[in-house]
């Protein structure tokens, strides 16, 4: 099966209107909209350390780290009081590159639950480290409005965009590609959606892409699908999410309804062999 624009904004759909034929209590087609909506973000960042936090949140968006970084401390707002008010400046003044010494007060003044690994290659460790690189990062930039005229560079420009990405996967330390996109999206840039791997599990078994592509290789695919099914790839990256993730995160009353992806690759596979 090809992913012909047909194929794209059949399967679009099928995962627009997926959840909301569950009948799960207050899973509707308007609250799929609202999280495919940009406006239910926070404002952007006014200030540099608004910057360096929200990057940050970011970069623990992956796997299990969000459990062992920021649930372990009770978020990653508690930060705040060992890195300066987030202060990229004064993280650099105080620490240098020295990872370790920031680790080191984490665990003496936050005290995160569970065993910390201090090898370097450990969650806590590399977390640390990218906490330098980060500050080193926004440390360029004289003010937040600097920062999204640069960025705003590359978003105007779609053969240069996911150059951007590739460039913050290569600046700061335990990055990545998948995460710079989670960064930029969650700013308000719809333009670059997270090839996590609920997307990567759903796209592949669709062959909406190729098996076994890179993150950078399914942004691609993304955005191919979203320009044919004529929305932006954030909405895209939201409404397949939903499916694998299942976590209605500004919705308590609803919160989590568990993981639907298997389910609705073996429905939409049916259902896309039509086309």
């Amino acid at each position: 099966m090809k992913a012909i624009p047909e194929v794209d904004r059949k399967a679009y759909e099928l995962a627009k209107s997926y959840l909301p034929s569950l009948k799960i209590t207050g899973v509707t087609q308007a609250l799929i909209e609202k999280y495919q909506n940009l406006s239910s973000l926070r404002p952007k960042p006014t200030s540099r350390n608004e910057l360096f936090e929200r990057l940050l949140r970011s970069a623990q968006n992956a796997g299990m780290k969000s459990s062992v970084i920021g649930d372990s401390i009770g978020g990653v707002d508690k930060l705040s009081s060992v890195l300066y008010d987030f202060s990229p400046k004064l993280v650099l003044a105080n620490y240098e590159d020295d990872w370790e010494a920031v680790l080191d007060r984490v665990i003496r003044e936050l005290r995160p639950r569970g065993k910390i690994r201090k090898t370097s290659r450990s969650l806590w460790p590399l977390y640390c480290q990218t906490i330098i690189s980060a500050a080193r990062f926004i440390e360029q930039f004289d003010s937040a409005n600097q920062f999204f005229e640069w960025v705003d560079f590359f978003d105007q420009d779609a053969r240069a965009r996911p150059s951007l990405p590739l460039l913050l996967d290569r600046e700061i330390e335990g990055f990545g590609f998948a995460l710079s996109c989670d960064f930029l999206k969650e700013l308000g840039y719809v333009n670059f959606p997270k090839p996590d791997i609920h997307l990567h599990d759903i796209f592949e078994a669709l062959e909406l892409c190729q098996a076994e592509v890179d993150d950078y290789q399914l942004f691609k695919a993304i955005i191919r699908l979203a320009s044919n099914a004529g929305v932006t790839p954030y909405a895209v990256d939201k409404v397949f999410w939903l499916i694998g993730s299942g976590n209605f995160y500004d919705d308590p009353e609803i919160g989590s309804i568990g993981n639907h992806k298997q389910d609705f690759i073996e429905f939409a596979r049916l259902e896309l062999l039509q086309e």
